[in-house]
């Protein structure tokens, strides 16, 4: 009968020992874990943008490897090169993304650099202007997507335009610099 009365009462003792430990245990002071404990991912730099016109679609890549693609909306006329300033046509292409503006019409804006020597020349030899500031940007300032029915509505005037979200993001990801190919 001792025997059994001493376990009832280390039993009866046990959720008092368990409660304090867990108390103590989580009053200390936690440890920074080791550095070396800790993943530390950089978001890939992009190092090559390829915009494919009759898919509607902008992709990113990084070491030939595409980490994100977008839905884009493009120039009014988008069939075929961009020959003059006012065709509503999209250049096709190898440029550089090489200057940007934070405070553009657009939410934000990466300039695209058309024209090239071969666009000039074209332009030259029909006797016309080949436009340019031809921009990878975002949505109208206070205009919303479904109102100017992005990105199924081509809208701009040769362009290449993403939701503001969007612009933010590869914003983020493209330096000046990059190359941009503009495929039919």
């Amino acid at each position: 009968m001792l025997c059994a009365a001493r376990f009832l009462q280390r039993m009866a003792m046990r959720p008092l020992v368990t409660l304090g430990l867990a108390a103590a245990l989580l009053s200390m002071p936690s440890a920074p874990p080791a550095q070396g404990q800790i993943p530390h991912f950089e978001p890939a730099r992009v190092d090559l943008v390829v915009v494919r016109k009759s898919a509607r679609s902008l992709q990113l890549l990084h070491a030939g490897r595409v980490i994100k693609s977008y839905r884009v909306a493009l120039g009014h006329d988008p069939a075929g090169p961009k020959r003059q300033e006012g065709d509503g046509r999209t250049p096709e292409g190898v440029y550089t993304l090489d200057w940007r503006n934070a405070n553009s019409n657009f939410h934000r804006s990466i300039h695209i650099s058309y024209p090239r020597e071969g666009d000039d020349q074209h332009a030259e030899r029909w006797g016309v202007s080949p436009g340019g500031l031809i921009m990878l940007h975002g949505l109208p300032n206070g205009l919303s997507a479904e109102r100017i029915g992005h990105p199924y509505v081509d809208w701009t005037n040769g362009c290449i335009a993403l939701t503001n979200e969007e612009i933010d993001e590869i914003w983020a990801q493209v330096e000046d610099g990059t190359t941009i190919i503009i495929y039919p």
